[in-house]
């Protein structure tokens, strides 16, 4: 597993350049990658993300680290389950899998978002066959809404599959695919939807995917909120 994150970054790219003429502020921290359970994990660090909205400076805190998550029950299972805070480093991780063989290459992206995240990226000029490569361009080019355009663009995968609302999740969902959860389909603005309802429909994705990337997006969701959706969707 290549190093990743534990670092900061200090100019107006990738997620760093979200209002950073306005902002007094203009680094963000991108949390380093280690293994850890869900009960280890642990929130506080640096700010991830930085807004101005009407003036006002949000500094957004995430995770302390990015996860691997190794519990027994997932472990167990078969599954292969990386956690962070935003959402744009799961590039990183869809490339890295494919490069070690624990994703196979044309499977359709389940993505589970309040946002579809399907924004052009300034560019796709990117070697995903080059991990060091992919780290510069998932912190550097790409952002939160960007990052499946890339993956589609490159033969990451074949097709993608958005559920965002009742009538998504209502859906037949493909056989063979990666599954992408941004936590924020928990927050007040998904409350329309039955918690219960959303969290029992996602767990059954769970169930197919031997794959999972998953966002806590501090920006869109309070990261206690985010936590135990996490929990509740693993049982634990």
């Amino acid at each position: 597993m290549i190093d990743y994150g534990g670092f900061y970054i200090d100019r107006p790219v990738g997620n760093n350049a979200f209002s950073y003429q306005e902002r007094d502020n203009k680094r963000i921290y991108v949390p380093r990658l280690i293994e850890a359970s869900i009960d280890q994990v642990e929130l506080g660090g640096p700010a991830t993300l930085i807004e101005v909205e009407d003036g006002q400076e949000e500094e957004c805190f995430g995770m302390k680290n990015m996860y691997r998550l190794v519990d027994k029950e997932i472990i167990g299972r078969g599954k292969e389950v990386y956690l962070f805070d935003n959402h744009n480093h799961a590039f990183f991780f869809w490339c890295q899998a494919l490069k070690r063989g624990s994703m196979k290459r044309g499977q359709v992206l389940l993505h589970v978002d309040q946002h579809k995240d399907t924004r052009i990226p300034p560019d796709y000029a990117v070697d995903i066959g080059d991990l060091e490569d992919v780290k510069r361009y998932t912190n550097e080019v790409l952002n939160v809404g960007s990052f499946i355009k890339p993956a589609l663009h490159h033969g990451v995968f074949s097709d993608l599959m958005i559920v965002d609302s009742t009538y998504s999740m209502a859906m037949d969902y493909p056989s063979d695919y990666v599954l992408d959860i941004d936590l924020d389909f928990f927050s007040r603005d998904m409350d329309y939807i039955d918690y219960d309802q959303k969290i029992g429909r996602v767990k059954e994705y769970i169930e197919g995917a031997s794959l999972i990337t998953i966002a806590t997006s501090p920006y869109f969701i309070e990261q206690d909120k985010a936590l135990k959706a996490l929990r509740d969707l693993f049982d634990l």
